[in-house]
C-alpha cells in the first residue's frame, strides 16, 4: 500500500468512526446529516461523498464494519484454543462488549435497516455472520464435550438453539443494557446447565 492509498484508508476509517460515534449519540442515528459527519470527521463534505457516494452507502458500511469487527474478535478468541469455560466466558464478554458500545437507537436502526432492505447486502452479511457465529459455537460445544464439560445427551441442534435463544434474548434492547454486570454469572449458569450430571 503506497502513501496515497494509506491516507485514503485512514480518511475512510476516520469518517466511519465519526459516523458510528454520531449515530450512537444522536436520538435517531439515521437522522445524522452528511454535514455533521464531515464536521465531526474533520473532512470536507465532498470527501465523504467521494468515498461513500451516498448517506445510505455510508450507513451500510458502518453497520457492516460493526459486524465484521465483532466477528473477527470472536475468531481470535476461538483461535486461542483455551479451555471450554474460559473460551465461553470470553465469547460472552465479547458479545456483550460490542452490544454495550451501541445505544438503543443504533441497535433499533440497524435491525430496521436489515429487515426493511430485504435481500440487500446487509441482510446477506447478517446471515453470514449468524452462520459463522453458530459454527464457532458448535466447535466450542464439541470442545466442551471432549473436555467432559458438556453432557453428551445434548444434540448439536439443541445446543445451537439454546445458545441462539440466549443471544437473541440478550440482544433485546431492554435486556442488553442490564446484563453487562452479570456476564460471569450467566455464563457460569450456562456451563452448569450443560455439564454432565455428576451425581453418584
Amino acid at each position: 500500500m503506497n502513501g496515497f492509498q494509506k491516507r485514503t484508508e485512514e480518511k475512510k476509517k476516520q469518517i466511519l468512526e465519526s459516523t458510528f460515534e454520531l449515530m450512537n449519540t444522536n436520538a435517531s442515528g439515521r437522522n445524522v446529516t452528511m454535514e455533521e459527519i464531515a464536521k465531526h470527521a474533520n473532512v470536507a463534505k465532498t470527501t465523504v461523498f467521494k468515498y461513500f457516494g451516498t448517506k445510505e452507502n455510508l450507513i451500510h458500511e458502518v453497520f457492516t464494519c460493526f459486524f465484521d469487527e465483532m466477528g473477527e474478535k470472536a475468531k481470535k478468541i476461538m483461535a486461542e484454543n483455551g479451555p471450554f469455560e474460559e473460551t465461553l466466558l470470553a465469547m460472552s464478554k465479547n458479545k456483550i462488549h460490542y452490544l454495550n458500545k451501541i445505544n438503543q437507537s443504533f441497535y433499533m436502526d440497524m435491525m430496521e435497516y436489515i429487515t426493511e432492505k430485504g435481500d440487500d447486502g446487509l441482510s446477506l452479511m447478517m446471515d453470514k455472520f449468524s452462520k459463522e457465529s453458530y459454527s464457532m459455537m458448535l466447535d466450542l460445544f464439541h470442545r466442551g464435550r471432549k473436555e467432559g464439560k458438556v453432557d453428551l445427551k445434548y444434540s448439536d441442534e439443541f445446543l445451537l438453539l439454546y445458545f441462539r435463544t440466549l443471544v437473541e434474548g440478550i440482544s433485546n434492547p431492554q435486556i442488553y443494557e442490564k446484563v453487562v454486570p452479570y456476564t460471569a454469572e450467566w455464563t457460569e449458569l450456562l456451563i452448569k446447565g450443560l455439564a454432565p450430571n455428576r451425581r453418584e
